[in-house]
């Protein structure tokens, strides 16, 4: 693809635009580690949640919907849609608790919640392991699939574009970053969100109108699935083939085993970042630098809409018109790049090169500044000095930005492929997300609950890893083995929680005071504290979770019937997203107004 004189003004127009952001928030980041990291906890609900959304939305994002979509087809997307259900938690059972708990990372829950070298082995721990090794883990993943890019738009052979990604747009992005600190990575957010959302709506519309229109390429799609043989799936369908029924046999097959687990246990089960059970990394970050509860709950409402409802359609449209005009692809994932480089206007081309690098440095840039965070507040702070002042932290801050940059360069380059590093992060992860949601709800969860479940999710992955046991195609294969993960970490920690000790009394009840969970499952410590009102908003929560699910499912698929042309389907299906937005609305006002020291309850 050649670029004119326009075209790379464009680029260079995009990047000084970055530099400039960074620049502009450096003096307010540089205050104090608090402004560094959490923006004061002064964000509006907006902009903290705007860039949840554009963090999520990284390079690699529809070039893996499009290897989902052609080889799965659109019903392939459960695996991250089955994600809500832990989104919407999050939103109306956790974000108030993250809130109060003042933290400035999530990693400080460990020496909030529990006490003891257990806590501080489990702080220092995740620090290093999630700070560093799972978050190179990611940015290598995004790395290699902004490799295939840069290589598909400028013509570069996979060496050249991966040493334009390590040795150019990380850098870049590592620079303004340690400049503007998270102030600067929210607002560098805002504006690539709306650039790439605007990149992506216009593939999606030279890629269809290529294939013929949206008519023609339905049409085309079906008659090469009735070529295909009688058992062919369609590739348009929201939900798996379940046409053979849930016999035994039929319950190990591909759609309904894969399916079952991602509705079934994944949302709960799994940890993944952007949407760990009960919230965390720098979704907690997020809900960290908002005004207040209000904002926080707020913020995460509106990713999980954005997330969910609002982006996919545009990748999945490109997808679709992916399988029409290149059938047989060997790398699926290709097809994403070839329909942008080949259909994409030649006047739009430096804008289309400027939003996949919005995409890719937006991702970067949360997970340096998230990743930094750790390091520095939950390792060198915490273990090595702890009384220097915070220019010294605000400083370090910035080295352990440029640590981050050089081990995530090296990793990019060991990845064989960009699901290897979703596979990974996923079943490292596996099990341990029962105790992630219990340890707010359930007192007698302990520091070494969480030590097993992480410890046992490792061991299981590596063994099976080592000495697979399991047979199938690899998405069997994937599905099988993080069930297997899944029971034996969680017996495995439920087992050690029981046999621990609980952790002191006076440890708790500070807890308790300070975050106020639903007393149903601190009934011993909340009669240790009764001038302490009992918080007993469960059904109410779960009610509203319910809502949010279906508002956010009704949404998504509403918007994907129109696209087809399905009018009648597409706007019931909006309707009863619209109902319950308003009963949403309604709680939400509700619960404000019953605080009139301005939504610190809500």
């Amino acid at each position: 693809m050649t670029l004119t004189l326009l075209d790379w003004a464009v680029i260079a127009g995009y990047l000084l635009l970055m530099l400039a952001l960074g620049i502009y928030f450096r003096r307010r980041s540089s205050q104090n580690t608090e402004e560094y990291f959490v923006s004061g906890r002064q964000v509006a609900w907006w902009l903290a949640g705007t860039s949840m959304v554009a963090t999520t939305f990284a390079a690699d994002t529809p070039l893996v919907v499009t290897g989902l979509v052609y080889t799965q087809g659109i019903a392939g997307n459960w695996l991250w849609w089955s994600f809500l259900p832990s989104g919407m938690m999050t939103v109306f059972l956790f974000a108030r608790l993250w809130r109060r708990s003042g933290l400035l990372t999530d990693v400080q829950f460990a020496e909030m919640r529990y006490t003891g070298k257990p806590a501080a082995f489990l702080r220092g721990f995740r620090a290093v392991y999630l700070g560093l090794l799972m978050n190179c883990l990611i940015l290598g993943w995004v790395t290699k699939a902004m490799t295939s890019i840069v290589g598909s738009a400028l013509g570069k052979s996979e060496n050249a574009s991966l040493a334009i990604c390590i040795f150019f747009l990380i850098p870049f992005t590592g620079f303004y970053v340690s400049l503007g600190g998270l102030w600067g990575v929210l607002w560098t957010d805002l504006f690539q969100f709306v650039l790439k959302m605007s990149i992506v709506i216009a593939v999606a519309w030279y890629g269809v109108k290529a294939a013929g229109g949206m008519s023609a390429m339905l049409a085309k799609l079906a008659a090469m699935r009735a070529t295909a043989g009688p058992n062919a799936a369609d590739i348009t369908a929201i939900f798996p083939d379940f046409s053979r029924g849930l016999t035994s046999e039929a319950l190990w097959t591909l759609p309904v085993l894969t399916f079952l687990v991602h509705l079934g246990v994944q949302w709960w089960a799994f940890w993944y970042p952007g949407s760990e059970p009960g919230g965390g990394g720098y979704i907690a970050q997020r809900i960290f630098s908002a005004r207040d509860e209000r904002n926080g709950l707020l913020s995460v409402l509106w990713f999980n809409i954005a997330h969910y409802a609002v982006r996919p359609w545009p990748w999945i449209l490109t997808a679709l018109a992916a399988a029409a005009l290149y059938p047989g692809l060997q790398h699926p994932e290709s097809g994403y790049m070839m329909i942008a480089t080949t259909y994409m206007p030649h006047a739009l081309r430096g804008i289309l090169i400027a939003g996949f690098m919005a995409a890719f440095m937006s991702t970067i840039a949360t997970q340096l500044n998230w990743g930094s965070s750790y390091l520095v507040e939950d390792f060198y702070r915490r273990f090595i000095r702890r009384d220097a002042g915070e220019k010294h932290y605000v400083n370090i801050s910035r080295i352990a930005t440029l640590l981050l940059v050089a081990a995530s360069a090296y990793v990019s380059a060991q990845l064989a492929t960009i699901g290897q590093g979703w596979e990974v992060v996923l079943e490292v992860g596996a099990g341990t997300g029962g105790v992630y949601l219990l340890r707010w709800y359930w007192w007698r969860i302990n520091a070494w609950s969480e030590i097993s479940a992480m410890a046992t999710a490792l061991g299981m992955t590596l063994v099976l890893h080592r000495w697979p046991v399991f047979g199938g195609s690899a998405p069997v294969v994937f599905a099988k083995t993080t069930l297997a993960t899944t029971a034996a970490t969680t017996a495995v920690w439920v087992l050690v929680t029981l046999l621990t000790p609980a952790e002191p009394d006076e440890v708790l009840l500070r807890f308790y005071r300070k975050v106020r969970p639903h007393a149903a499952g601190w009934r011993r410590i909340a009669a240790l504290a009764p001038e302490i009102p009992e918080t007993r908003d469960l059904g109410k929560n779960l009610l509203a979770w319910v809502l949010g699910c279906a508002m956010v499912y009704a949404a998504l698929f509403g918007i994907g019937q129109l696209c087809f042309g399905r009018t009648g389907a597409g706007l019931s299906l909006l309707a009863l997203a619209a109902v319950c937005a308003t009963l949403l609305y309604r709680d939400i006002a509700e619960r404000v107004a019953a605080e009139p020291s301005g939504g610190v309850g809500v």
